[in-house]
């Protein structure tokens, strides 16, 4: 993460790499489910048509995915100087949400070097929650929110596989969060229509072709549904799923390249870990955060404020 505090200022960037060697020469599959399309990341054409990820994934405010994805670039010609003359450009991926409530977003803070410092930050240890990079001025529901991640163990056959999710969480409508208890949580906020977007990147080890891939991106709809959201017309809602089973190579020796991809008779284990993992994401970056102030001087409220017992 890099996270940006100042007057005014309540933003920053985060980074997922799907694994720690050069992407672009060492490719992950991966499928993107545009749940509803009122967004403005980068890189989501080509994700779509040739179903692969070849740098890392940037989360950022809506006006700073210019400065991210100049950052990768800039990164993968660095490690790959051929890019662009001797070989095929590179695609970067940059999502956002809107942090405007919060965040004074037309002074666009964040810089390619703040990109470039979130990448230097990755790693492979727990991820920081709640109101840190990407998430410092995000909010769903009414409440404070921002990062949240969740994992699942999957057992196929006789082998344990991972499915983790992230979520840059800033959509929905207060009063609509239901609780897994079956309580509704409302802020008293303002009735506002649903806008501001969430992305959920899906990452596992679980070998999974591009329909596959692409399924289990569509089941995150589910996990934002469980919560209360209708997927209003000014939400941004994404998700993105990739495997670090078989990575591509960007020039393949061979004419032909097999891969492995789990039968479809278990393919339900993925579904329901997906959406376990989106629901569980999105109440980790509401209990992680602080209530803050907003930028029109309205209190936003932590979830935490407003229990009485915890989840």
């Amino acid at each position: 993460h890099k996270t940006i505090i100042a007057d005014g200022l309540a933003t920053g960037v985060t980074a997922v790499l799907p694994h720690g060697g050069d992407l672009f020469r060492s490719k992950v599959r991966a499928a993107v489910d545009i749940i509803n399309g009122f967004g403005k990341s980068v890189g989501l054409m080509q994700l779509s048509e040739l179903c692969t990820i070849e740098t890392p994934i940037l989360l950022t405010n809506t006006f700073s995915v210019a400065p991210c994805a100049e950052a990768l670039i800039k990164r993968a010609i660095a490690a790959n100087p051929e890019i662009g003359r001797k070989t095929s450009t590179v695609n970067p991926v940059v999502c956002e949400c809107n942090d405007g409530g919060i965040n004074d977003i037309q002074a666009m803070a964040v810089t390619r070097h703040d990109a470039e410092a979130a990448l230097d930050a990755a790693s492979a240890g727990p991820v920081e929650q709640g109101s840190i990079g990407a998430g410092t001025g995000m909010t769903s529901f009414g409440f404070k929110a921002g990062i949240g991640s969740a994992s699942r163990s999957v057992e196929i056959g006789s082998r344990a596989f991972t499915l983790g999710a992230l979520v840059l969480s800033n959509f929905g409508r207060a009063g609509d969060l239901v609780l897994p208890d079956g309580r509704r949580a409302d802020p008293k906020g303002l009735g506002e229509p649903e806008s501001g977007s969430i992305i959920i990147i899906l990452g596992t080890d679980i070998p999974l072709d591009y329909r596959q891939l692409n399924r289990a991106a569509s089941r995150a709809g589910a996990g934002i549904a469980r919560l209360g959201s209708y997927w209003g017309h000014g939400s941004g809602d994404i998700a993105i799923a990739f495997t670090t089973a078989d990575p591509l190579p960007h020039v393949s020796p061979s004419p032909f390249i097999s891969i492995s991809r789990v039968d479809d008779r278990y393919i339900d284990l993925v579904f329901e870990a997906v959406v376990e993992t989106t629901v569980e994401a999105v109440l980790n970056a509401l209990c992680a955060a602080q209530g803050v102030a907003g930028r029109n001087r309205r209190r936003i409220p932590a979830l935490t404020d407003w229990l009485k017992e915890p989840l």
